[in-house]
């Protein structure tokens, strides 16, 4: 089962509470409160949708930038041992330390996938 679904570039996530017999969820990656809910998969992709139009509404009403997520960026905590070594091949590899950190998480994803 995927537990997430995609609309306007925004990726949001999909929960289920047997207590309430409800679907729901929210806006995964940003900062901003987005969630929605269905009493059936129908009701819950179309609450998603209608929460992510009314988010770029309200941020348009406002004249603000929404929110996106999956910029490019993101900081991660390693060992400094592991710093070291990552440095280190990038250097003799005569290549930025972001190259070595993304080709590595593209092979592990091309490995899982």
């Amino acid at each position: 089962m995927n537990n997430l679904m995609e609309y306007k570039g925004y990726v949001g996530s999909v929960e289920f509470s047997a207590d309430d017999m409800l679907f729901y969820g929210k806006v995964q990656g940003i900062r901003a409160l987005i969630s929605y809910e269905g009493t059936n998969a129908q009701e819950l992709l179309d609450d998603f949708h209608s929460a992510v139009d009314d988010y770029l509404e309200l941020c348009k009403a406002e004249n603000k930038e929404p929110e996106t997520a999956y910029k490019g960026e993101f900081y991660i905590h390693i060992t400094p041992k592991l710093h070291k070594e990552v440095a280190m091949y990038a250097l003799e590899h005569e290549m930025p330390l972001n190259t070595v950190i993304e080709k590595s998480l593209e092979r592990t994803l091309v490995a899982t996938y």
